[in-house]
């Protein structure tokens, strides 16, 4: 590292080296567990002698400022936190506020702390194995050279055009979503998505509607703008709209692959909720998170595409067809909604990094994008219908699965008398990782049973572990 030393005459050099060292560590400049050059190189730097440095080193590391290691070198010993005096005991006006914040925690932010298991069904999660690396590095080479001659420093809060274009074209095919280019918000993510919607309709007291079982991180973020969140409850043709209650300002669904449970909304059922939500003037936030990849029946458009009242909200992500560190998502916004969300972005993070916004639009322009989804398509559907093999056969008396067609995860209910939450401990003792359906829900009576990502799992190993699962299973019964 490089230290701003300067030393005045030829006398005290090893008292004024350590007098500037000693300040530098009391004032922060140089940070715990910072490692200062050898005393060679420093004296030869400060031309001075090698003594001169090892005196001053040696009073700080006597005074436990300095602590050498053997092989490694000599480094900023960490501090003692002083005792807390009376300014720091001083209560904080937004302590209520930060403490609100801390138990937004959700059950899915936990994950990433617990170590991988040998075969995790995880939801959620693509495998890597079949993402076109070459492609995409060709895409961030070309978005790297558009960035070195382009002479704008300031870019537009809704997105680039050219990727708002290629995403029009792309959801139009994939999910008969219809919009322009000018109708849709690039965002770091569908998390910030639903920020941006919910920060923009939601005011503390106000009535937000979402299905029960439901994604916690939505829930989360509605109780977090102060919003009164009804939980809506669902059967096996979705959100049950009747219970929506009067007063609803935004309606939060997963309508192609329910979250978690998995089953579509039936036809009936989205005129419903579309009617209601022309009654109620609510804001359908409808989160098409995964439902790129469909394995049976005729593709469902999206519930965008029936909206005639400019109601739907259709948020979309890349994270989870591409690779969860892309953090690139949009929304196909209704013109009332737009010009407030594209403020409130630009008031949250200016836009979304460009280089990416560049290297994906090119990447979907060249059709490495449908290329892939159509690979990933074979691959995913292979997973499925093994897993639901094992579920109708040998598991068939401890689970059974709910009927989706869309999305990598699907759910299995547990008969009666099988302890999920043991099931789960024990197989994590056995390299199984899996997952409770507990945790989504919040209100309604839990329906015991297993979130069963296929998304990250090699189809050779779904065979192996579902046998752990059974032997494990028949070890409970």
């Amino acid at each position: 590292m490089e230290l701003h030393i300067r030393l005045d005459g030829r006398k005290g050099l090893a008292d004024q080296l350590y007098q500037q060292l000693r300040a530098g560590i009391d004032s922060g400049h140089l940070a715990a567990g910072t490692q200062l050059p050898p005393t060679r190189l420093l004296a030869a730097q400060l031309g001075v002698s090698r003594k001169t440095v090892a005196e001053a080193y040696s009073r700080l590391t006597y005074e436990n400022l300095l602590s050498g290691v053997v092989g490694r070198g000599t480094f900023i010993t960490p501090r003692v936190p002083l005792p807390s005096g009376e300014a720091r005991t001083v209560p904080l006006a937004a302590a209520a506020t930060l403490q609100r914040w801390q138990q937004r925690a959700t059950v899915l932010a936990g994950r990433g702390q617990e170590a991988p298991s040998r075969y995790d069904f995880v939801g959620g999660a693509s495998s890597k194995a079949q993402f076109p690396f070459d492609q995409w590095r060709s895409c961030l080479n070309y978005a790297l050279r558009r960035s070195q001659r382009h002479p704008e420093r300031q870019f537009a809060a809704q997105g680039l055009p050219e990727l708002r274009e290629a995403i029009a074209h792309h959801i139009a095919y994939a999910r008969g979503v219809h919009c322009s280019a000018a109708d849709i918000l690039v965002s770091n993510g569908a998390q910030q998505a639903l920020d941006l919607i919910a920060r923009v309709l939601v005011e503390p007291g106000c009535q937000v509607a979402m299905e029960d079982p439901g994604y916690p991180p939505a829930r989360q973020l509605f109780l977090a703008q102060g919003a009164k969140v009804q939980s809506v409850p669902v059967d096996d043709q979705g959100m049950c709209v009747s219970h929506i209650a009067d007063g609803t300002r935004l309606i939060y669904v997963t309508p192609s692959h329910q979250f978690p449970l998995g089953m579509p909304m039936s036809e009936p059922r989205r005129h419903a909720l579309l009617a209601r939500a022309a009654e109620l003037g609510a804001v359908i936030i409808e989160d098409d998170y995964d439902c790129e990849f469909r394995y049976q029946g005729p593709p469902a458009d999206a519930l965008q595409r029936l909206d005639r009242h400019g109601l739907v909200a259709y948020v979309g992500t890349f994270s989870k067809t591409l690779l969860p560190e892309l953090r690139l998502g949009y929304a196909v916004l209704p013109p009332a909604v737009l010009g407030a969300a594209s403020v409130a972005k630009h008031l949250s993070d200016w836009h979304s990094p460009t280089l990416l916004q560049w290297a994906l639009a090119r990447f979907i322009a060249e059709g490495h994008l449908n290329k892939h989804i159509r690979r990933c398509h074979d691959i995913y559907s292979a997973r499925r219908a093994r897993i639901l093999a094992r579920l109708d056969d040998d598991l068939s008396p401890w689970l059974s699965a709910v009927p989706a067609s869309a999305g990598f995860h699907l759910s299995a209910l547990a008969q009666p008398g099988v302890d999920i939450g043991l099931l789960t401990k024990l197989a994590r003792n056995v390299q199984v990782g899996l997952y409770s359906l507990a945790p989504f829900f919040s209100q309604a009576p839990v329906r015991p049973g297993l979130l069963m990502g296929f998304g990250a799992i090699e189809l050779l190993d779904i065979d192996p572990a579902l046998d752990r699962v059974r032997d494990t299973l028949q070890m409970l019964s």
